[in-house]
């Protein structure tokens, strides 16, 4: 694993800010030379630091006006109720993440739809089909004033 320094920090910090900027920009903001730079970026990605680049995507440029977070619980705790159900969330296309949590819910979802109605119909249709589930919890999101996702 590469080894974790203010300067491997920066370079995180700058990568996490702008995914496509250039090597030498890069090697301004952190203060090396570019092939400094550019070595110590390609030792964090192949040491796993850096798992891959993305894109930030304007929600509403995908029609997605609607954004919920839902607790489920499951209602049996075995190993094999866990992976259906991941399998059954994994083919969801609305469901963007899915996170094995602890307390007294199993999962916690992020979920996108296109408008209230969307996210009625994969509530009804695709949760509420799942024999694992047995609680459903949705938090609306009002608002995103800080959200660092990439």
């Amino acid at each position: 694993m590469a080894k974790s320094d203010r300067i491997n920090d920066r370079i995180l910090q700058e990568l996490s800010r702008d995914g496509r900027i250039s090597n030498l920009e890069l090697a301004e903001r952190v203060g090396l030379s570019p092939s400094a730079c550019l070595r110590r970026v390609q030792e964090l990605e192949r040491s796993g630091v850096i798992l891959g680049y993305r894109a930030v995507i304007n929600p509403a440029a995908r029609d997605v006006g609607f954004v919920a977070y839902i607790t489920v619980g499951l209602g049996l705790h075995t190993k094999s109720a866990q992976e259906a159900f991941e399998r059954s969330i994994a083919r969801a296309h609305e469901v963007r993440e899915c996170h094995n949590i602890t307390g007294t819910v199993e999962y916690l979802l992020r979920v996108e739809a296109r408008d209230l109605a969307d996210y009625k119909r994969f509530h009804t249709d695709i949760l509420g089909t799942l024999d694992q589930v047995n609680s459903i919890t949705t938090f609306v999101v009002m608002g995103s004033p800080k959200d660092e996702r990439a």
